[in-house]
């Protein structure tokens, strides 16, 4: 098959996350710790939010994990009074720690400790534009979620991941021994797996990993929108740290990460949240209705689901974002309660964007 003929088909699977950056293996010289390590790191050149105004402190740092690549993030604390949680915030394909410089202060300002960080491949972590491999991003996410509870003793941990994040989080819980979380936020979470995916899409994916890699793709063209704020989308387009062209074989690391989300399925051991726009133009409704499809008779938790008719991918920034961001600050302020917003769909199933009733696979 001539390259031009698959480039189309391609060209279909970078666009879920054309709102980010791109994936690699992280190695680093020198000699590596062998415990993870927080440390102030001061960091320039990030395209990070001016200071505001609320009753936030904001630092930058660097986590060094234990073969000695340094994750950098960016942390807000409440000012003036005591942390009532933690939120360790994962970040979304070719995005990087910046996609929750105004979500994070504000989370903050409600109480919250909030850290985001750059992982492996993206934004000024290690090996830019490549991919890290599942097991790295998953086994970072464990020791991120072991560095915050050492600095936050005793404060409920919530981890909350946007799109590539959230598939992260998914792939991350369903490992034999999970991160220590004891709550969980997926807006938009990237569970596109091969599973939802037509042969066609499958075998382009496959032919291109395995013969040009090294090709970068971006999704121009293709008219598709991750979010209905214009200037923030223009701001993302002149962002140096946003990966504009991904390589092949990053998007082969996406889809085998989206298939063990997709594969584990929601989080049934803690509470969760998932939120999903109505206009999401990058991750379709299909895989998030397999996602939801179970059977949470026996499970301790099921998750709580919304569906935002103003909503497009990246809801926390869309100019419905103080919506969502009010529904998420309600749910860590108690899990049980109703959303401000009104848009949560009945037992954690939207009629309107799955149909009427579940298949009732068995719940993770």
């Amino acid at each position: 098959m001539r390259m031009r003929a698959i480039l189309p088909f391609l060209a279909l699977l970078p666009v879920l996350f054309m709102t980010a950056c791109t994936p690699g293996i992280a190695t680093l010289p020198g000699e590596a710790s062998t415990e993870p390590t927080l440390h102030a790191l001061p960091v320039t050149g990030n395209a990070l939010a001016p200071p505001n105004t609320l009753p936030v402190a904001e630092t930058q740092g660097a986590a060094r994990m234990p073969d000695g690549a340094e994750l950098p993030y960016t942390r807000w604390l409440p000012a003036g009074r005591p942390v009532q949680g933690v939120i360790l915030a994962l970040h979304g394909f070719n995005d990087y720690r910046n996609a929750f410089a105004t979500a994070g202060p504000l989370l903050a300002a409600s109480g919250q400790a909030v850290y985001a960080y750059d992982q492996r491949g993206f934004g000024q972590a290690p090996s830019r534009g490549r991919w890290a491999g599942t097991a790295r991003l998953t086994g970072d996410l464990k020791q991120m979620t072991d560095l915050v509870r050492t600095q936050h003793p005793g404060a409920p941990v919530t981890l909350l991941g946007v799109s590539m994040g959230g598939a992260v989080v998914l792939s991350a819980l369903a490992l034999p021994i999970p991160p220590a979380a004891d709550r969980v936020v997926l807006i938009a979470p990237a569970v596109w797996g091969r599973a939802t995916m037509p042969f066609y899409q499958r075998a382009a994916l496959w032919l291109g990993a395995h013969t040009v890699p090294w090709m970068t793709l971006t999704g121009r063209g293709l008219k598709r929108w991750a979010s209905d704020h214009l200037d923030m989308l223009r701001r993302l387009g002149r962002d140096p740290l946003v990966v504009k062209e991904t390589r092949i074989e990053a998007i082969w690391g996406l889809v085998n990460l989206m298939d063990a989300a997709l594969e584990a399925g929601p989080p049934a051991a803690v509470p969760s949240l998932i939120l999903y726009g109505q206009h999401d133009q990058i991750v379709p409704a299909q895989p998030l209705c397999r996602l939801l499809d179970r059977d949470w008779a026996q499970a301790p938790y099921q998750p709580r689901m919304a569906l935002y008719p103003e909503g497009w991918h990246m809801l926390l920034r869309d100019l419905n974002g103080p919506v969502v961001l009010r529904d998420v600050m309600a749910w860590l302020e108690d899990w049980e309660a109703p959303l401000p917003s009104g848009s949560e769909a009945p037992d954690g199933w939207p009629d309107s964007l799955c149909g009427a009733q579940r298949s009732a696979a068995p719940a993770p």
